[in-house]
């Protein structure tokens, strides 16, 4: 890649005519200095905001004149705008640009250079360019102890013997799914890494230092300076505060001054690097110097679905933790393959063994011709068991032995995922030279020392003064967050519950109609409607999850953590808690409490004392949940969350472009472009990688926690996710602002979260299995009840007998006669005893042997599988042996290398003894002849 100097030089020589691209908005006006950091602000054509922009032209020591001994010229007392909301506008417009002009002061006394360019086609926003000299980014790099490559290069290998031959062979198979970059080759030779040392600058390569630092690193560089400069000048109105009150205020500002503070202040408008060059206006000549071209061609087209992703490149250009999200998605969506394979074999083995399932048969079979009990009230009637058909063989396809095999295989590919990530981050480590790097230390937060401050001095005040105790003092502050999590969650189960009431008064409804058509799928119009219902219901609270964050803020903050890192742990913990609950609450209802708190005939649970509680089909509510987890998949996964994340970004977008009145001038936009400052502008600002973290861990969740009851899910995240790669490879390349690039050799706590849910989802499976599907009683029946060892009378086990003159007033069907005969004897699927027997209608031995074997299989099923991913866990090494060999042998280069380094110096320092030593003897010597000769001198004239 060429520098950018070198870019325009060559940009000179091949098209003349483009030589002033290069440089629009990249540099500064000289065309020589890079654009490194921008920051926008808010432009208000008046006489104030005049006369404070020539004041911000001064040099930086007449504005500290300024502003230590000129105070700001008090308003006339016969203004009649004075205490006018217009006025006191204006004031606050002031203070902001005083307080830019100390911050860009301050930026610049730390040897930052910064040039305003106010007269851009952007109306009303101003923008500050900035650029770090080659001595601030060597401040910076050691202060932040940066790895940077020596000029010492050693030979890499990655294999020995066979198993090199066999990588070779795997290589030139999977060569057509490389990306087509030069760094995609396997590199024979790497750069020894050490930090960088503004003492030990000739063990780096600083032949061409425009390009020694990349536009990723002077960016990150420049951040970390605007993080660090503090802005002090601040306006108390000590009226009717304390003194307590007042310390309090100027040490929380003080101390939260940075560039983070001036941005939610609204002092600043945005603060972010340039990407390299624009995507929509460019030249081809352009486009080939750059690195974001080979990310938009080999990474952000759908084009390249099937090729790996450039992670290098990708971390080159946006950071190590932005990389690090897109390699561990591009790890998960590889491991997403040999788990839908194996899925697709198991829907196919339901499908083939259909017809050979003895108890679907025995239903499908009009000949038994069994009666069943009505399935609500009055206006339902008695109906033949042959006609749930249909839903009985569908069943087969999700709940058959081969499902069973899946859960046990699931989790232990969860096992291999979370191993194959651990090895393939350290490796990631190794060739990013982050295998020496550990988090800095976390600095206590400003609010946190504000507490204790404000803890300490309320001490002392109450030593002197005693004080009534405030409402928050009586009532702890996790009690208010508890409080608060749990009304937000209960917002998601009356979501539930009032899906579950259309259920039951829509299958009412519908049992009612003239239409026999109807009738006859009131179960599948309820089932499919209710699940649409659920996903349009995901969609509103995809509308109030901006709340439920700004909620988890507030719970969070109250708790007042001690770090930024505790902080976000805790932000993220506890949205992904909400997140987790508002996703899978319907379908935990489905697997687990649906047809479970119906009653029986006779003695039916009711809601509002008018609907009668939800019942199973014959075939189990297995098939309703798979009903819903294709919906929520396809829905969900697939439409609603890839169209918002196409969507919204773009309505933003235009939403900034009205509120600019940019529009006015789109004609003149290509006359002229705009500069590459300005078009970043309006690209939408990077929010965090959390929403993409949780989008993908709620998936994972999806994939793993009810997989015994849809073995598809995999192949439905597969599809996603392969959309998904490109998806965010676009947004990020062409929709979002660039991010501030941030160094990370994990990805926190998100790993620990993974774990959790893979941890659930056994025990979850375990119970799904038991409870959800029929394969425990079938198993009970087959080995203690069946006289020959077969599924034969399955069905009939299964059922049990009600008198129907022993139905409650009111309850009864209006037409017992639907079905052609008189019915005096129904049935309905449930271990009870029959009413000839000495406790009619009570729970059957059937039914506790059938709940001891269901238990012992969870038991059984947990203990195991948990057992075997503990050994993956302990087999498979977590660092790759060639990786822990190159990082030993990269520690005895560097112990070697300054080893020579110390021999040299000491050489040096030897022969300057020996040269010292042997001129003062020559100097002694010479001293010594002389004197004697004027001795001899002395005796001569004598």
């Amino acid at each position: 890649m060429f520098s950018p100097p070198l870019s325009c030089q060559l940009l000179k020589s091949l098209a003349p005519e483009e030589n002033t691209k290069c440089q629009q908005g990249l540099y500064f006006q000289d065309g020589k200095r890079r654009v490194d950091y921008v920051l926008t602000y808010h432009i208000k054509k008046t006489s104030s905001s005049r006369r404070h922009t020539s004041r911000l032209r001064d040099n930086a020591f007449t504005r500290t004149l300024r502003r230590g001994r000129e105070p700001p010229p008090p308003a006339p007392k016969d203004d009649a705008e004075v205490g006018s909301p217009h006025h006191s506008m204006d004031h606050h417009d002031d203070d902001k640009c005083l307080r830019r002009e100390e911050f860009e002061s301050n930026l610049m006394e730390m040897g930052l250079e910064l040039e305003r360019d106010e007269e851009t086609k952007t109306p009303g926003v101003g923008f500050v360019k900035i650029h770090a000299p080659w001595s601030i980014l060597c401040r910076e790099a050691e202060f932040m102890k940066l790895k940077m490559p020596t000029k010492k290069v050693y030979e890499v290998k990655h294999s020995s013997g066979v198993m090199e031959k066999i990588n070779a062979f795997i290589s030139k198979l999977t060569d057509p799914l490389h990306p087509n970059l030069e760094e995609n080759r396997t590199q024979k030779v790497k750069h020894l890494s050490y930090p960088f040392s503004r003492e030990k600058q000739h063990l780096f390569d600083l032949s061409d230092k425009d390009s020694f630092f990349d536009s990723k690193t002077r960016s990150s560089l420049v951040f970390e300076v605007l993080k660090r400069t503090k802005c002090t000048k601040a306006k108390f109105s000590m009226g009717s505060k304390t003194v307590l009150e007042g310390i309090i205020q100027h040490f929380i500002f003080t101390r939260c001054s940075g560039i983070t503070s001036l941005l939610g202040s609204g002092v600043y408008l945005a603060a972010y690097p340039l990407h390299d060059v624009s995507i929509h206006h460019y030249t081809a000549v352009e486009l080939f110097l750059w690195i974001l071209k080979l990310l938009y061609e080999e990474w952000a087209s759908y084009s390249v679905f099937y090729k790996y992703q450039p992670i290098g490149l990708i971390r080159k250009y946006f950071g190590e933790k932005i990389g690090l999200y897109f390699a561990w998605l591009g790890v998960y969506t590889q491991m997403l393959i040999p788990a839908s394979l194996v899925g697709v074999i198991v829907f196919l083995y339901g499908c083939v063994t259909v017809d050979d399932d003895i108890p679907s048969m025995e239903i499908c079979d009009q000949r038994k011709n069994i009666t069943m009990c009505p399935l609500c009230d009055r206006v339902c009637s008695y109906w033949n068991l042959s006609t749930a058909c249909g839903t009985a063989r569908a069943s087969h396809l999700f709940d058959n032995p081969a499902t069973v095999f899946f859960s046990i295989f699931m989790a232990l590919w969860a096992a291999f995922f979370m191993e194959h990530w651990k090895r393939r981050q350290m490796r990631l480590n190794y060739e990013w030279d982050l295998t020496g790097f550990e988090d800095e230390e976390d600095h206590p937060r400003a609010e946190y020392e504000f507490r204790v401050m404000q803890k300490s001095l309320k001490k002392d005040h109450k030593s002197q003064k005693k004080e009534k105790l405030t409402c928050r003092d009586r009532f702890p502050a996790y009690m208010t967050n508890l409080i608060m999590m749990l009304l937000m969650i209960g917002v998601t189960f009356a979501i539930v519950f009032g899906v579950i009431l259309y259920r039951i008064s829509t299958k009412a409804a519908l049992a009612m109609s003239s239409n026999p058509m109807t009738r006859s799928n009131v179960r599948l119009t309820v089932k499919t409607t209710a699940a649409i219902i659920n996903l349009v219901t995901d969609l509103v609270l995809l509308i109030f999850d901006v709340y439920f964050f700004h909620i988890c803020v507030m719970v969070v903050s109250s708790e007042v953590p001690k770090t930024d890192k505790s902080f976000e742990e805790r932000l993220i913990f506890k949205t992904f808690i909400l997140k987790f609950v508002n996703a899978f609450t319907p379908i935990i209802y489905i697997a687990f409490f649906r047809g479970r708190l119906g009653g029986r005939p006779g003695s039916y649970l009711y809601v509002f004392e008018s609907y009668r509680m939800e019942e199973c089909a014959h075939g189990g509510c297995l098939m309703e949940l798979c009903i819903q987890l294709s919906i929520t998949m396809l829905g969900k996964q697939l439409i609603q969350n890839n169209l918002f994340e196409i969507g919204v970004p773009k309505l933003k977008k235009l939403i900034r472009y009205i509120k600019s009145k940019r529009g006015s001038f789109q004609e003149e936009e290509y006359e002229k472009k705009l500069q590459r400052y300005e078009t970043d502008h309006f690209l939408e600002p990077f929010a965090g990688l959390t929403p993409e973290y949780m989008e993908m861990i709620i998936q994972f969740g999806f994939v793993t926690l009810f997989v015994a009851s849809f073995p598809l899910a995999p192949l439905f995240a597969l599809l996603n996710n392969i959309i998904e790669i490109r998806l965010d490879a676009k947004k990020f390349v062409a929709e979002l602002r660039r991010p501030d690039a941030a160094r990370g050799k994990d990805i926190g706590i998100w790993y620990n979260i993974l774990r959790g849910v893979a941890k659930v989802a056994v025990i979850v499976n375990a119970f799904v299995i038991s409870f959800t599907s029929d394969f425990i009683p079938r198993l009970v029946y087959q080995y203690m009840y069946s006289p020959d060892g077969s599924m034969h009378s399955f069905v009939n086990h299964t059922l049990s007998y009600f008198n129907v003159s022993h139905f409650q007033n009111g309850t009864a069907p209006l037409e017992p006669f639907h079905l052609g005969f008189h019915v005096d004897i129904c049935r309905y699927k449930d271990y009870r005893e029959p009413p000839w027997s000495l406790t009619p209608y009570e729970i059957s031995k059937e039914f506790w042997a059938v709940l001891a074997a269901r238990l012992a299989f969870v038991v059984v099923f947990q203990n195991v599988v948990m057992l075997m991913s503990d050994v993956v866990d302990w087999i498979i090494p977590d660092i790759p042996k060639d990786i822990s060999l190159q990082i030993y042998k990269e520690k005895i280069l560097m112990m070697d290398l300054f080893m020579k380094e110390e021999q040299g110096k000491t050489r040096i320092e030897d022969s300057c003894k020996e040269t010292s030593t042997l001129t003062r003897s020559r100097s002694i010597q010479s001293s010594v002849s002389s004197c004697r000769s004027i001795i001899v001198m002395t005796k001569h004239f004598e």
